[in-house]
């Protein structure tokens, strides 16, 4: 149980497939990395999107009048459940049906973009200790959104707080990400200085991380001089390395082993039900021209960390984040990123 009084429960199996969508989306940017035929995609749309669990109603319960406006990119909202379960609670693999108050936990959260032309894409994570306003629950942290009321509330939430339309939302349980980890050997990251957690311990310089160190790299809390933003910039890392490995190591270009890495993450992931079959095969080709180096990674802007209610948080810059908002929802983070250069995920993380 967290803070929140969240318990962690099961979620029992069933055909409508349950929402989420962080590493599915972020794969298929991989697959068109690696320019794959257009018949690849076809069968990762009617034979293994077919796996793919689905959330339904995420957005029906959002006044439409209220909503942000629509734009020519199309955003995602990507979170990761940090979940110290034996079994799945996301993707085709778990028991569960509903989303049921209080039994998840949105341990990562970030929003998505991909320009109109599918050329390049932007990644901001939203650390899950902002203090913000959750409609109909005054002001808490973020992740008590996804604990109160579900992906549609965390929807909610995130748009009224970034004044940015959120097209679909998506969720990988971290145990999945340690199963994608291993399904591409593992990864490559950059440790600034030496640290050790749940029995792993990684060096100052480059680390190769099988999927339970780099579940440990992902999930450590304490002892880090940044705390949840350190946390933060590991996450982003492990994931840039992830989308880095399935592409240099050139297992994207080969059908069997694309075949076995996206069987694993058709039964790991779920997404909302607007995601059809179709429509993931139309997001894979929109996306063949983008490139790694075209995807931009960083953090919405803090301006310190406090306590409130007993409670660890972290306050969003009031004066800075609105520039970010508008610069995602203009289509244009390359401005914001030249103005704050520092904001980009850099080469290492402590």
């Amino acid at each position: 149980m967290d803070e929140h009084g969240e318990q962690e429960t099961t979620r029992q199996r069933s055909p409508l497939r349950r929402a989420g969508k962080l590493l599915l989306t972020l794969t298929l940017i991989a697959l068109a990395f690696a320019g794959l035929a257009a018949g690849a995609v076809v069968v990762l749309s009617d034979r293994l999107a077919g796996q793919v669990e689905r959330f339904p109603g995420v957005f029906s319960e959002l006044d439409p009048e209220q909503r942000p406006p629509q734009t020519p990119m199309m955003t995602f909202l990507l979170v990761g459940t940090d979940s110290r379960a034996g079994q799945p609670t996301t993707g085709a693999a778990a028991p569960g049906t509903e989303f049921t108050p209080g039994s998840q936990r949105s341990d990562v959260v970030m929003l998505a973009q991909v320009s109109a032309d599918g050329s390049h894409a932007g990644v901001v994570s939203l650390p899950r200790d902002s203090w913000v306003d959750v409609p109909g629950h005054g002001t808490t942290k973020l992740n008590a959104a996804y604990s109160l009321g579900g992906p549609g509330l965390l929807v909610h939430t995130v748009e009224s707080l970034t004044k940015i339309r959120v097209d679909h939302f998506a969720v990988i349980d971290f145990s999945g990400f340690r199963a994608l980890t291993d399904a591409v050997g593992g990864i490559n990251v950059n440790v600034a200085s030496p640290a050790t957690t749940e029995g792993f311990r990684f060096h100052a310089g480059p680390n190769h991380l099988d999927g339970p160190a780099a579940l440990a790299y992902v999930r450590q809390r304490k002892n880090l001089p940044g705390g949840d933003l350190t946390r933060v910039q590991r996450q982003q890392s492990a994931l840039r390395a992830l989308l880095e490995s399935a592409v240099s190591g050139g297992m994207l270009s080969d059908p069997l082993r694309t075949y076995r890495f996206l069987d694993t993450l058709t039964h790991w992931v779920s997404v909302d039900d607007t995601l059809t079959n179709s429509a993931l095969r139309s997001l894979a080709l929109d996306l063949r021209s983008l490139r790694p180096g075209n995807i931009t990674f960083l953090t919405a802007p803090v301006s310190g960390l406090g306590q409130e209610d007993g409670q660890s948080v972290v306050y969003l810059d009031s004066r800075r984040a609105p520039r970010l908002w508008r610069a995602l929802a203009a289509g244009n983070l390359e401005h914001y990123v030249r103005q704050f250069p520092d904001s980009r995920l850099g080469s290492s993380t402590r």
